[in-house]
């Protein structure tokens, strides 16, 4: 018998409350299968749901078949969040890799787009996973009432109201809660400092000198040293003009 959620309190969160402030680039984008008119469309919003649950996916962390299922129709945009989630990428990178209060606090950044409420929060997901498992509690907040109402079964999972009353943003998700914990990070050796003695130059393309240009031969003609003969220090009142002329002998 699984035990029931532990009830905790909403804090009152600026995710909670209705915004007034203007459109403007601090605003996420929504994307949504509602909207869909290309298949460049499609692909934007893909690229979406991977940055907000890898953050960066390489190649090797794509998920093709979910992405052909999708682009076909088959599946709907939570389906596609719940298998990324489920992935071996996922749970390679955020499960075994993290406890599982960190877990949560990841999950819900991800799939609820804001902060966990409250250790209480954290404590009783903790519990779901501890019962349902991974999967069971990956389920469960994909079927919640909140995300249900905030995202629906079309919308890619987004960080909710970024935009403080006071106008400043709220740090994304992927800063705040990095994929590993301090312990791995140290383990994997990063952040790694980079102190650099040299000072790297940018040179756009279209500043950059073309085959030909004289500028690619100046350090050429710069290295070269010639030694040519000094000019005579001769004095004009020591020259015999007369015996210089040349004239015609007999």
């Amino acid at each position: 018998m699984a035990i029931p959620l532990l009830e905790y309190a909403p804090a009152s969160r600026n995710v909670r409350v209705e915004g007034f402030e203007v459109a403007s680039d601090e605003q996420p984008r929504i994307f949504s299968t509602d909207n869909i008119l290309s298949d460049s469309d499609m692909g934007n919003l893909i690229e979406a749901a991977y940055r907000q649950i890898f953050f960066h996916a390489f190649a090797a962390d794509r998920e093709p078949i979910l992405e052909s299922q999708l682009r076909n129709g088959q599946i709907t945009v939570r389906e596609f969040i719940r298998g990324l989630t489920l992935s071996n990428t996922f749970t390679r990178s955020f499960y075994d890799l993290n406890s599982n209060y960190r877990f949560v606090e990841q999950c819900v950044q991800r799939i609820l787009g804001r902060d966990v409420y409250s250790e209480r929060e954290k404590i009783a997901w903790s519990i779901v996973i501890a019962t349902k498992g991974r999967a069971g509690f990956i389920n469960d907040l994909l079927n919640s009432d909140e995300y249900l109402e905030a995202f629906g079964d079309n919308i890619v999972p987004y960080q909710r109201r970024r935009v403080l009353a006071s106008g400043a943003s709220e740090v994304p998700f992927n800063i705040k809660s990095p994929r590993y914990e301090e312990y791995y990070r140290a383990k994997f050796g990063f952040p790694q400092n980079i102190w650099q003695t040299t000072v790297r130059r940018y040179t756009s393309s279209d500043r950059q000198p073309k085959t030909g240009d004289p500028a690619l031969f100046r350090s050429m003609a710069q290295s070269i040293n010639p030694s040519g003969n000094l000019p005579q220090r001769v004095s004009a009142l020591n020259i015999d003009y007369e015996r210089k002329v040349p004239y015609r002998q007999r």
